[in-house]
């Protein structure tokens, strides 16, 4: 439910944008009356789905579903059970925001910059870490099962975080005070500064924090004295990768800008920190 609520939250597709997604669901003969629209794609394929249906392919080259989901959010629901092939073929594009169909009679490059929101289960029989449950094959359940995920695409999720389930008592409780269009108002003017950021750093391509590479995330994201000093010890403990290292700079420069922060205070950089909780759930089953 939250990752489907998350296009409301983003900011409507401007005219470029609606232009590139209206052309690939073209492609994919999903473009209903030749109507186009201003709300970002959603694409949830079942775990059950081919390589060709993920990434692309078929007779006549057609594109899948991490090109439907450019410019909007693709959901895989049940991570673990998606073929491993499958899987990897989403380590390219979360890097370089294109797919590449290669068949023996064409070569084809969609663009495929999403968002992906990913859930799952603990363990196989799902309840790893709730207390009073334990696993019939034990700690190994839990392991075994979240042993799937390869660690290089583990490292290319920004943000991963235990959610806990939802009681039957929390059903009766007020509903929240706070909208989605709140929520999307901060989301906008967050945009708004990344874009007015990079186009006075002479970088008009980029629009958001999650397309800047390391060369301008040194600019957009440079830390003080106290966050390197922090961002340092989170990187030695935590056993930060490069890239894990420069997704927290990119989390971190988002709360910010959230925030409304021109600077990346020691508190933004420890919540960034806190959200790539990696095999939580196996210290908890352990």
């Amino acid at each position: 439910m939250l990752a489907a609520r998350l296009p409301s939250i983003l900011p409507p597709l401007d005219p470029r944008e609606m232009l590139d997604v209206s052309m690939i669901a073209s492609l994919g003969g999903e473009l209903k009356d030749g109507q186009l629209t201003r709300r970002r794609p959603f694409r949830a394929p079942h775990h059950s789905a081919s390589m060709a249906a993920l990434v692309g392919g078929g007779l006549r080259p057609k594109p899948g579903e991490m090109a439907l989901a450019h410019h909007g959010v693709l959901f895989l629901d049940e991570l673990p059970e998606f073929q491993p092939r499958v899987l990897e073929a989403l380590r390219q594009p979360m890097e370089t925001g294109e797919t590449l169909v290669a068949r023996a009679n064409y070569h084809v490059t969609y663009p495929a910059r999403f968002q992906l929101v990913a859930a799952m289960n603990p363990c196989k029989c799902g309840h790893a870490g709730e207390p009073g449950h334990r696993c019939r094959t034990g700690v190994r359940c839990a392991e075994d099962y979240q042993a799937r995920l390869s660690g290089p695409l583990l490292d290319r999720i920004d943000m991963q975080l235990d959610v806990a389930a939802v009681r039957a008592s929390d059903l009766s409780l007020p509903p929240a005070k706070e909208r989605s269009a709140d929520v999307a108002a901060r989301v906008a003017a967050a945009r708004s500064i990344q874009i007015e950021r990079f186009a006075a750093l002479g970088l008009a391509n980029l629009r958001c924090n999650a397309q800047a590479d390391g060369g301008s995330l040194e600019k957009i994201a440079a830390l003080d004295k106290a966050g390197q000093s922090l961002m340092n010890d989170a990187a030695e403990a935590m056993n930060l990768s490069a890239r894990g290292y420069h997704r927290v700079l990119r989390v971190a420069r988002t709360i910010a800008d959230l925030a409304g922060s021109e600077a990346i205070l020691r508190l933004h950089l420890a919540e960034a920190l806190s959200y790539r909780q990696r095999n939580a759930l196996l210290r908890a089953a352990a």
